[in-house]
């Protein structure tokens, strides 16, 4: 009898610390099959890599045509609601002598000094202005296009910072009417636009029916450029990515030195443009939705024989 228990292999009964393994031929448990299939890792597979694969999830693209709909429908709208703001000129220079007024008591820089810099040279008033009337809109539609392809959750997160920011400018602009300083004979500056060009301005600020030339506070100019910026270095990973902030430094100086805007219009839009980044979370760095909280595995049961079995 003895001897035809020494015959036959079976389940090795477990000594301390150990699980019982099953003989030849003999099925898995079925903790150890569940452990395979669900790709818990056992020391000899994989598992544990595939689950990681699986804890993020990739941010699908939005369809293309719903966001030239939604992005088209976004600018049209933003143009006739600063159409609507035309007729209150009276409005827009007290507020315009207010705003001047107040940065002197506060000692800023006067947009003088930069208008001085830019006027060193016919060419370099002349690019100013040329970057004032070009670059602003197709610069912002080629960063929402590169991200459109390449970073669709940063896409998503920009656009919906930049909705934001616009209509709080737009809401601004309908309450707050505001002379640029171009038209404020207080400031002594120069209209570079009109005297040197390219301008994008009608030559009748009262009667342009393309733009509302009252509405410089918040510059848009100076917000979208540093939201481009700001997007650009959040979805790239290149050690020189900060160069972007020299866009809306660039912008900056544009914006003032043609007398455009104030110091106080650009301080505006950043303002508005940081409301929006805490009312918009961000993804993160790799493009991807948050990681699904792990599961908690389940501790293996032992299956022991009983004390005895093979007496």
């Amino acid at each position: 009898m003895a001897a035809g228990i020494r015959g036959t292999r079976g389940r090795r009964p477990p000594g301390p610390g150990t699980t019982a393994t099953p003989g030849p031929g003999e099925p898995e448990g079925r903790e150890e099959a569940e452990d395979r299939a669900g790709g818990r890792d056992d020391g000899r597979t994989g598992g544990r890599d595939s689950g990681r694969a699986g804890d993020r999830e990739e941010v699908a693209r939005p369809p293309l045509l719903r966001e030239f709909v939604l992005v088209t429908a976004l600018f049209l709208v933003y143009k006739f609601g600063r159409l609507v703001a035309n007729g209150h000129e009276a409005r827009a220079f007290r507020n315009a002598d207010l705003v001047w007024d107040a940065e002197r008591a506060l000692h800023l820089p006067g947009e003088g000094t930069i208008q001085q810099l830019l006027m060193h040279g016919e060419p370099l008033i002349r690019a100013a202005n040329t970057y004032y009337a070009a670059v602003h809109f197709p610069a912002t539609v080629a960063f929402l296009c590169w991200l459109y392809w390449r970073r669709p959750a940063h896409y998503v997160w920009s656009r919906r910072v930049l909705a934001l920011v616009t209509a709080a400018a737009l809401a601004l602009h309908l309450l707050m009417p505001l002379a640029p300083p171009r038209m404020l004979a207080a400031t002594g500056l120069v209209d570079t636009a009109r005297v040197y060009g390219p301008s994008v301005y009608g030559a009748t600020p009262e009667a342009d029916s393309m733009a509302n030339q009252f509405a410089a506070m918040p510059s848009l100019h100076f917000g979208w450029a540093l939201m481009v910026a700001i997007g650009l270095i959040a979805a790239t990973r290149s050690r020189w990515r900060v160069l972007w902030l020299l866009h809306p430094l660039f912008t900056l100086l544009v914006i003032v030195g043609t007398a455009n805007h104030y110091w106080f219009d650009a301080l505006a839009a950043a303002a508005l443009l940081g409301l929006a980044l805490l009312a918009v979370r961000a993804p993160d760095r790799s493009g991807t939705a948050p990681p699904t909280p792990p599961s908690v595995p389940q501790q293996r049961r032992t299956s022991a024989l009983p004390a005895g079995a093979l007496r």
